[in-house]
């Protein structure tokens, strides 16, 4: 009897299994470089840019590289909301479109992530070994955020950029 339960149990599971398959996400894959992308505001040195690429822009773009896990279900949705949840912190990809506030809030906060060593994510790099940060790469980040941050006090006034408390 258990043996029965347990064999129909299995064919179910195979069965709802099969069916999810049907049922993907749509992928995050934009042609070229947005018009909104931060490129277009700021220079990002082919040093940066790398690292974004690598540990960053998965996430956080409109650009995602999928791995060949991400076809299977429920794998691919599980993925899909970490791209939808990045996006909405920060989308490298439509960084122009942020008000001036938010770019400078944004810069911060990447450098304050980057820093304290709490992005890339440590369920990202459990398969992305490749997308951990060494203290130079850091180092690299931080240097550009800030040179992005100074450019934007050099163009802009202090005020439209912090909030006032």
């Amino acid at each position: 009897m258990f043996k029965k339960i347990l064999k129909r149990s299995f064919q179910v599971l195979l069965l709802a299994f099969v069916i999810i398959q049907f049922f993907r996400p749509t992928k995050n894959k934009a042609e070229g470089i947005s018009k909104n992308d931060i490129s277009t505001l700021y220079a990002v040195p082919a040093d940066v840019q790398s690292i974004l690429k690598t540990s960053c822009n998965d996430c956080h773009s409109n650009n995602t590289v999928y791995p060949w896990y991400a076809e299977v279900q429920p794998v691919a949705w599980w993925l899909n909301n970490h791209v939808v949840d990045g996006k909405k912190h920060l989308n490298f990809s439509e960084f122009a479109a942020y008000s001036l506030r938010k770019q400078y809030h944004k810069l911060e906060e990447t450098n304050e992530m980057v820093k304290e060593g709490e992005m890339p994510l440590n369920s990202y790099l459990w398969v992305h070994t490749d997308a951990s940060l060494n203290k130079e790469q850091k180092l690299t980040v931080a240097n550009w955020v800030n040179s992005v941050m100074d450019t934007m006090k050099a163009r802009h006034p202090i005020d439209s950029l912090i909030r006032k408390k």
